[in-house]
């Protein structure tokens, strides 16, 4: 499962980062300007306020759910478990596509940073590694355990 979690991870995470990657060598090498944007002081805080609510506030909320539902079963199946991680990892790569849009547009650097930080802060805490894993496991009473 942890494979299959770290593939799902790394087949949403290298399309933005080559998207960062190209979009700063652009940039650098003056291939394109950004986007001027005549409402840089609203559309900043929006995206960061978004990519905080994808990277911190929905993953919480949505754990908490899910914590909450399967407290009334005796346990979870695999396939449910599996769902669930796929889905926190969806809410992460949303909050780094709101981090590339906001490096894209020429909006304040405060935002722009704190928008990165607080994608690559949800990158570092949702990736799928085996202790994580077993951990979440373990709390929600998956059947049959890690594969």
């Amino acid at each position: 499962m942890s494979k299959k979690l770290k593939k799902f991870y790394f087949i949403l995470l290298v399309p933005l980062i080559l998207g960062f990657a190209v979009l700063n060598w652009t940039i650098a090498h003056k291939f394109i300007e950004l986007i001027p944007h005549e409402f840089s002081e609203t559309a900043g805080s929006l995206l960061f306020i978004l990519c905080g609510a994808f990277s911190i506030a929905f993953p919480i909320s949505y754990r908490s759910l899910f914590a909450y539902k399967s407290e009334s079963h005796s346990g979870i199946s695999q396939k449910e478990f599996l769902k669930f991680e796929r889905t926190l990892i969806g809410f992460t790569m949303v909050a780094t596509f709101f981090a590339l849009l906001a490096n894209i547009f020429e909006l304040p650097r405060f935002y722009t940073a704190g928008a990165i930080l607080l994608s690559l802060c949800a990158l570092y805490y949702l990736f799928p590694s085996y202790r994580k894993i077993a951990l979440d496991q373990k709390i929600y009473k998956v059947k049959n355990g890690i594969k």
